[in-house]
């Protein structure tokens, strides 16, 4: 099957889950608002630079997991779904995965932003196929650490072959769908990448290759 690949925040989105993630925990009284919202900020500005140090970012996003019982943060994902999550979804988004899905594509999202965070997201979207960052559980509860490769840059790739590998799937076909200088790597990788309201520099890099530019944040637009 011809696979669409799509990444999550700012592509499918029209925003950020993660750093949304964090700004709920603020907003509700989960974490240490005014320093939690400065290394929030601080961590999404080396994203959107493209000079992010993963390592040091998850440690301090899985905290707030490892610090919270699994049933707490179950109500509050419910919560952070339906006041911030639903907002971000635009019919543009939704459009293009119907049109791939009536293809008979095989749908994936493949994004940074944690499993935790982003299962319920692909669950709403309808997508069934999710690669995403694994926090990782012991006796029940998140420990604040990464099990496996995070899935960040040249890591998408890495996640993505195994994927592959573990399914007797291919790349032949497949489209991939991003936002982000981050994601430049695997957009390189597939035969058909498409730049979706792409920064600055993953801009200039579509431009120059004639990869296609869609706009999905747009909530008038269709696909």
């Amino acid at each position: 099957m011809t696979l669409a690949i799509f990444d999550l925040d700012n592509t499918l989105l029209d925003g950020d889950s993660d750093h949304a993630w964090g700004q709920f925990l603020i907003d509700h009284g989960i974490v240490d608002g005014e320093r939690y919202q400065q290394r929030n900020d601080a961590f999404y500005r080396d994203y959107e630079a493209g000079r992010l140090d993963i390592e040091d970012y998850l440690a301090f996003a899985l905290e707030p997991l490892a610090i919270n019982a699994y049933e707490h943060l179950q109500k509050l994902r419910h919560t952070f779904m339906s006041e911030a999550v639903e907002p971000m979804i635009s019919p543009a988004a939704e459009a293009l995965i119907d049109r791939h899905r009536t293809n008979g594509d095989t749908l994936i999202i493949i994004t940074a932003t944690n499993r935790f965070v982003t299962e319920p997201i692909a669950e709403r979207l309808g997508i069934p196929h999710l690669i995403a960052t694994e926090p990782e559980v012991h006796n029940g509860r998140f420990t604040g650490r990464v099990s496996g490769t995070p899935c960040f840059r040249d890591g998408k790739i890495t996640r993505l072959e195994q994927w592959l590998l573990d399914r007797h799937e291919t790349l032949d076909g497949a489209r991939f769908y991003s936002d982000s200088r981050n994601d430049i790597p695997l957009l390189e990788t597939v035969p058909h990448p498409v730049a979706v309201n792409p920064d600055p520099a993953l801009k200039e890099t579509a431009q120059s290759r004639g990869w296609p530019i869609l706009d999905l944040h747009n909530r008038e637009a269709s696909t």
